[in-house]
């Protein structure tokens, strides 16, 4: 796919959902509990949130439309997605895939993500010591790390990025150009990118429109390519620009 998001993979997304719900006979309008320190198979529902207790397994995938989820500490999922809604797992939360369209996605501290992590409207946050093995990405909103590591590549197209802390790109960072996604004055504004003290792009930024980009003096980036070159870049002091 050469885009990060596209409608056609949230729309089908979105219908697998409606279908699903009811072939699991998952709950329709209300929420789903998975209480602590319990195994469960996996959990859905269509306007519901759903909640998952510490140290709870589930193994199969937690999803729903129109609504939350949470999952609390040390608990263990497979996927996680909603549509109209937030994913949020707490601290040693281990989990494949975290997805949603219309919300934030957090990612606690030291919590693993073995797969992708991925919004259209909505922020994205990594904790200290968390780690997502493949992409990190969105359309509109805030992407920040906060000394974590990610494996794969990070990319918006609107939202701001920020790598604090000692944080790790082991892929590109990329800022897609804007092809009609966007939320009003998010369409012409330029997205600011901060690479904080320690941390390091180990791929290339690349950067398919202009954006305001600032780049720690104890950072690390393997080069700037795209609209924009390395001579662009504000260095920086300290711990902010």
């Amino acid at each position: 796919m050469s885009k990060l998001l596209t409608k056609t993979t949230f729309t089908v997304g979105l219908l697998f959902l409606l279908m699903a719900v009811p072939a699991l006979g998952a709950t329709v309008n209300k929420s789903v509990k998975i209480q602590a320190n319990t195994e469960a198979g996996g959990a859905s529902s269509v306007n519901g949130s759903i909640s998952v207790g510490e140290n709870a397994v589930v193994t199969g995938n937690v999803k729903t439309v129109n609504g939350t989820i949470r999952v609390d500490a040390g608990a263990t999922i497979e996927k996680a997605s909603t549509v109209n809604g937030s994913v949020r797992i707490a601290e040693n939360v281990r989990s494949e895939s975290l997805s949603t369209v219309n919300g934030s996605v957090k990612v606690g501290p030291t919590a693993s993500v073995s797969g992708d992590v991925e919004a259209v409207n909505g922020r994205i946050t990594i904790g200290k010591g968390g780690t997502v093995t493949g992409n990190v990405g969105n359309v509109n909103g805030q992407i920040g790390l906060a000394g974590a590591e990610v494996g794969g590549n990070l990319k918006t197209v609107n939202g701001d990025i920020d790598l604090e802390d000692g944080s790790v790109v082991q892929g590109d960072l990329v800022v897609e150009k804007n092809s009609g996604w966007g939320w009003g004055k998010s369409k012409s504004r330029e997205p600011r990118i901060v690479i904080g003290p320690g941390s390091r792009v180990e791929g290339t930024i690349v950067l398919e429109r202009e954006v305001k980009l600032f780049i720690s003096e104890s950072a690390s980036v393997g080069g700037v390519e795209g609209t924009m070159s390395m001579e662009d870049a504000v260095r920086f002091s300290g711990d902010r620009p």
